[in-house]
This record gives structure tokens, C-alpha cells and sequence, in this order.
């Protein structure tokens, strides 16, 4: 009697915690899409409708682009969690978009972490956020590599001589202090424990699947980057594909930095591109209209897709 009793409220605060993850990411969402005092939704949506190349093969293109995108995340995850077991697309995809869901709502979406870590049991947990951070960190370095040598193309191209390459510099030597540190753990053992275990937890991660992440996250970064500029073709604007390219990443590179000092959101990435575009003389309600079609596209249509399998989550089927 006691363990059916204490079964059941397992199961209501689970099904409790599911529906404050789904209900706080549908307010985040709202939130993010009403609170940017710059950006009107009304706007947003008068402007989708005035524009007349937004039809159905333009929406069909851009669908496409954000599941390329996640297919290459999803698959990076999977050969990630093969280090310690073997999962079907299908699970990946699962744990993929729910903890796409849950992140939403914490800073950082540092969220990620703890909840692909609870569809494994206890004894994979530790590794599950390691292999985590690796597929995360190689998604970093690729958009810090990628937008360095974009944003020194673009300050040329624009002459932009206040900062530009003093953060470069920084950047390179962030970079290079972080290999460092990775390349003297995996050589030398020390005594202490956290070390050791981080040591031993690197050195069983072959070269090869470290070759294979960085690769899928090249991929996935420039099929975003292509799926702005194609937002940029939508709505007529007038720039070469050279130029547009390395204001993109440019733009990536420094919302990517932002998040490791504040809270990284779509209004955040919004005023980042309108002061990379003010010099190449776009509008900024056109800058606003992309940027939110590409959180809309990949992070909220996503999310909600992902709300399911928060839904459908069960403790019992851990792997």
C-alpha cells in the first residue's frame, strides 16, 4: 500500500515537472517574441505578409535548413553517446529536441546537460554531461574559428579599426590557453582526483569520433550561416554573397562569446546583427524580422516538437 501510494506521487510530481518544462518554454517563447521594446510582433507579421517572394517554397526551403540542422545535431549526438552505448536515431532525436525544450528555459540553456542526462542511468550520467560538453565545445570552437577569420574580413572590408582586432587577439589566446589546457590533461596524470578522472574520461574518446564531431559541427554551422543568407535573398536584400557571409559569421561569433558574460537570446543575437548590418546600410526592422524567423525556425519550431517527448518522457525506460 505504501509503495502504490509513494508510486503515485512519483508519478504526479513527474507529470508535474513535465508540464512546468512545457508551460515555461511556451512563456519563454511568448515573452522573447513581445518583450524587445525594438521589435513589434505586429510589425514582424506585417512585414512577413508585404513581402511577396515569403510564399510556400520559401517556407518549405527554410524548413529544410533547420532540419538539416538538427539532423547533423541529432547524429552528432548519437556518435557522441555511442562512446558508451549504442542508441537508435530515433532515441537521439528524442533526447535531442526534449533537452532542446528544457534548455530553453534555463540561463545559458545549461539545461541541455541535465536533461539528456536523465534518460541514463546513474552510472552513465557523469559521462552523458562530459560527451555533452565535448559535441558543445566543438560547436563553439568551429563558430570562434569560422568567425574569426570572417570577422577580420569583414572590419577590412568596412574599416573598422575601434576593438576589432584587440578582440581577435583575445579570442586567439582564449583559444589557444584552451588547447593547451585539453592537450597537457591527456599528457600528463595528476594526483588530483577530479583530473585524473577527466584524463581517463578524454583518453577513451578516440581520434577518429573526435575528427567526426568537429566535422558534423562544420557542417551544421555553415548550413545555419547559408539559411541567414537565404533570409537575406527572401527579402531582396541587395549584398553579394562574399559579403553577407562574413557578416554572418561575424555576428555569430560575437553572440557566441556574449553568453560565457550574459544571458544569450534572440533579442541579444537581434541587436548584435543590427549593429554588424548598420554598416552595410540594412534595415534594422529587416534585421529583426530575420534573426527572429531564424530563432523561430530553429529553436522554436523545435522546441515544440520537443515538448512532446517531454511529454512522453518515462523514468522507466532509461538506457
Amino acid at each position: 500500500m505504501y509503495n502504490s501510494h509513494s508510486y503515485k506521487i512519483k508519478q504526479f510530481l513527474a507529470l508535474g515537472i513535465k508540464l512546468f518544462i512545457v508551460i515555461g518554454c511556451g512563456y519563454f517563447i511568448w515573452l522573447k517574441l513581445t518583450s524587445n521594446s525594438a521589435f513589434s510582433f505586429s510589425e514582424f507579421c506585417l512585414n512577413l505578409i508585404k513581402n511577396d517572394n515569403f510564399k510556400a517554397k520559401n517556407i518549405v526551403t527554410l524548413l529544410l535548413f533547420s532540419i538539416l540542422n538538427h539532423y547533423f545535431e541529432i547524429l552528432k549526438w548519437q556518435n557522441l553517446v555511442f562512446h558508451i552505448k549504442k542508441i537508435s536515431f530515433l532515441t537521439a532525436t528524442k533526447q535531442s529536441l526534449a533537452s532542446l525544450t528544457a534548455s530553453l528555459t534555463t540561463p545559458n540553456r545549461i539545461g541541455e546537460y541535465g536533461a539528456k542526462a536523465l534518460y541514463y542511468k546513474k552510472q552513465y550520467r557523469k559521462q552523458v554531461v562530459g560527451l555533452n560538453l565535448v559535441g558543445n565545445f566543438y560547436q563553439l570552437l568551429t563558430t570562434l574559428f569560422f568567425g574569426c577569420i570572417g570577422f577580420i574580413l569583414f572590419s577590412k572590408e568596412q574599416s573598422i579599426h575601434i576593438y576589432s582586432y584587440a578582440i581577435f587577439k583575445i579570442i586567439v589566446f582564449l583559444v589557444i590557453v584552451g588547447v593547451f589546457f585539453f592537450v597537457v590533461i591527456k599528457k600528463y596524470s595528476y594526483r588530483i582526483k577530479y583530473l585524473q578522472k577527466t584524463t581517463h574520461f578524454l583518453s577513451k574518446i578516440s581520434v577518429k569520433l573526435h575528427l567526426k564531431i568537429a566535422m558534423l559541427s562544420c557542417i551544421r554551422f555553415f548550413i545555419f550561416v547559408n539559411q541567414f543568407y537565404f533570409l537575406l535573398f527572401i527579402f531582396k536584400v541587395d549584398i553579394s554573397y562574399y559579403m553577407a557571409i562574413i557578416a554572418i559569421v561575424s555576428i555569430y561569433l560575437i553572440a557566441s562569446i556574449i553568453p560565457m558574460l550574459s544571458i544569450f537570446d534572440v533579442v541579444l543575437k537581434g541587436t548584435v546583427a543590427i549593429w554588424i548590418f548598420s554598416f552595410l546600410s540594412l534595415n534594422a526592422n529587416t534585421v529583426l524580422t530575420i534573426t527572429t524567423l531564424m530563432w523561430l525556425f530553429n529553436f522554436v519550431i523545435p522546441a515544440i516538437i520537443g515538448s512532446y517527448f517531454v511529454l512522453q518522457f518515462n523514468t522507466n525506460f532509461k538506457v
